[in-house]
């Protein structure tokens, strides 16, 4: 008979505790506010899952290595750069930087560059001089793009 007692003790126990369970606990109060100002609360963000795709292709890059580079500029002051500071210029898009115009010049003419410089002229070009590393000279790359 004891362990009846025990079970019917434990059965009260489990009925008071599941009843505990279902009741809400309310935890509302008066909120003590400690700024000014109120900010509202952060709530869910869910994210997009669109219905279909707004655009239909991909936008396609317009800058590639051939429309970044216009062409070289062939005046004395660019001529007297490339004899003695080893710089090539060139006239390039202008909505290239200065990292997609060292990669163009690279990847056309094989070269590396130290750094880059960007100007965009009165005339509405941007004008760019591309320091060669001391592997390579400004003369002979000037020859065999055609500058010279």
């Amino acid at each position: 008979s004891g362990s009846d007692k025990n079970k019917m003790a434990g059965k009260d126990k489990a009925a008071a505790v599941s009843k505990a369970l279902k009741k809400t606990v309310s935890k509302k109060g008066t909120r003590i506010h400690t700024r000014v100002h109120f900010y509202r609360p952060k709530t869910l963000a869910l994210p997009r899952k669109p219905q279909y795709v707004r655009r239909s292709t991909p936008k396609k890059t317009t800058l590639d290595k051939h429309s970044i580079i216009k062409y070289p500029l062939t005046t004395e002051s660019s001529m007297k750069l490339i004899e003695d500071s080893n710089t090539l210029v060139f006239i390039v898009d202008i909505k290239a930087n200065k990292r997609q115009i060292k990669a163009a010049v690279k990847e056309l003419y094989n070269i590396e560059c130290e750094k880059v410089n960007t100007l965009i002229t009165p005339r509405g070009l941007k004008k760019s001089y591309v320091r060669l590393s001391k592997d390579f000279d400004a003369l002979d790359v000037a020859n065999r793009v055609g500058v010279i």
